[in-house]
């Protein structure tokens, strides 16, 4: 069974069974209320209800602010709880259960090397099971190595289908993958349709995104995939994407990051204090994931433990900022285990579950398309869990075993370039064309409501806007808390 969520009453128990898909693809929201449960897949639907009264829960928003999403069961009022990814919720007379069905187990799953071969049967039916539909299908493509691969299966496992592959656009040239793009789409044979997006397209869409979910998420990408999935329905109904793969397979910089902050820490305390030194002189740049931006970060959190470690590198706001806002932020503590195994755990339950699919699923289900992955198959996935950790991560090179795979259907130079993902020239935009819209919610005093101090908030921008700091993914975290804010006043309004 793929992406779901599911309510099965039961009338002989008087029971109420919730359950989400393994890998959370589709969410699923509740509230108690004396002896009622009111469930649905966004929270804007539960706010219609006239005699539910919703308060915002400053101790999740703090959660959001650090990493841009909610993590089950938390979501952004206290009355409103999540089902997690594999887990669920029965209600009967003896209370409220929560149980965890299904987890995926890197850290105890056996270890075996992988066979190219058996990975390739695995992978060719997930993309034949995913496209098994009675509509019209596409698929998104970046140029990256795993939409790409996506793509070029796709092909090659319905050679007679007219595939169409759905592209972003931007004119600013280092964050513009459109090239690769067509480059792949060109080599397998399938139509490409670009999508360009601009700034002015902004405002608008976020103010729709966040009316129609009900809750705020902090990935920039929100709005550009609303807007590639609104191009795509126009043509398909399902669209296959290649989320997951970075998770799964071991492809964020952060892991090798985790790798060379073993050795910087063994180096000389003086050493590491003069490259500190250094790397804080590096200036400001506006182009997109720059070598100078991944340094800072490095070694901001080098000295830190490794699971707190790569925790604060994907933050949005990190732990020093969130203090400086008057906020606090909550540590976990890891599981024991391979310190790989758990941060890509961490990564698959949080940042993708809670992060990147959610943005998948409303910038999407907002147009009545449904995005699908073959990389969050079951199959694929338990296969992923039993690859050896040289095989996810080898030396440098990130997801070494999937980019062998890969080989197989593209070429070398997209297989192997440098990883950018997808993002949005914030930086410069937050200086130029939107400036006076991010300033406006940036000094609406709405911040305030919630414990934020507004003046930080203020300093920020300033020195965001001076170029003496890039606080771009901060800032927009911000913004888009200061548009729910707005919207949770009067969602059933808004909804209207």
């Amino acid at each position: 069974v793929g992406a779901f969520a599911i309510a099965v009453w039961d009338p002989r128990n008087g029971s109420l069974l919730l359950a989400r898909d393994r890998v959370g693809e589709r969410p699923l929201f509740y509230v108690v209320r004396d002896k009622e449960v009111i469930f649905a897949t966004e929270i804007a639907a539960i706010a219609q209800d006239d005699d539910l009264r919703l308060t915002p829960d400053r101790e999740a928003l703090d959660g959001y602010l650090r990493f841009g999403c909610f993590t089950a069961p938390e979501s952004p009022f206290e009355e409103v709880r999540k089902v997690a990814p594999g887990e669920t919720v029965t209600f009967d007379g003896e209370g409220l259960r929560r149980e965890r069905y299904w987890r995926w187990a890197p850290t105890t799953t056996p270890k075996r090397a992988g066979s190219l071969d058996a990975f390739d049967r695995v992978f060719r039916r997930a993309v034949e099971r995913q496209t098994d539909v009675d509509v019209d299908y596409g698929a998104f493509l970046s140029g990256g190595v795993d939409s790409s691969l996506v793509v070029a299966v796709l092909r090659s496992v319905r050679p007679d289908y007219p595939v169409r592959a759905y592209t972003l656009r931007f004119d600013e040239p280092s964050y513009d993958e459109g090239g690769f793009a067509r480059q792949v789409a060109e080599q397998i044979g399938v139509e490409s349709v670009e999508v360009w997006v601009r700034p002015e397209d902004i405002p608008e869409n976020v103010a729709l995104l966040v009316s129609t979910a009900g809750e705020p998420l902090g990935d920039p990408a929100w709005v550009p995939t609303s807007l590639l999935a609104r191009r795509a329905s126009q043509d398909v109904r399902v669209a296959l994407v290649g989320e997951g793969g970075d998770e799964v397979f071991g492809g964020y910089p952060t892991y090798v990051g985790s790798i060379l902050a073993e050795y910087y820490g063994r180096l000389p305390r003086p050493l590491r204090s003069l490259f500190h030194s250094v790397v804080r002189l590096l200036p400001t740049s506006d182009r997109k994931v720059t070598y100078g931006f991944l340094l800072k970060r490095f070694v901001t959190a080098a000295e830190l433990d490794g699971w707190s470690r790569h925790r604060f590198w994907t933050s949005n706001v990190p732990p020093p900022m969130l203090e400086r806002l008057g906020r606090s932020s909550r540590e976990t503590e890891p599981e024991p285990g391979e310190l790989l195994d758990l941060i890509q755990r961490n990564d698959l339950e949080t940042t993708l579950a809670e992060g990147l699919l959610t943005k998948a699923d409303r910038a999407s289900m907002t147009w009545a398309l449904e995005l699908r992955s073959p990389f969050l198959d079951r199959d694929v996935l338990e296969f992923a869990a039993g690859l050896p950790s040289s095989q996810r991560v080898r030396r440098l090179t990130t997801k070494s075993f999937l980019k062998e795979y890969a080989m197989r259907y593209l070429p070398r130079e997209i297989v192997y370039r440098t990883k950018r993902g997808l993002s949005v020239p914030l930086s410069s935009w937050l200086r130029g064309p939107l400036l006076e819209w991010a300033r406006t919610r940036i000094e609406s005093g709405r911040l305030q409501e919630v414990g934020i101090r507004q003046e930080v908030a203020r300093e920020l921008f300033e020195e965001h806007l001076a170029q003496r700091a890039d606080h771009a993914r901060a800032l927009w975290t911000l913004i888009v808390l200061v548009e729910w804010l707005t919207w949770a006043d009067g969602p059933k309004e808004a909804a209207r």
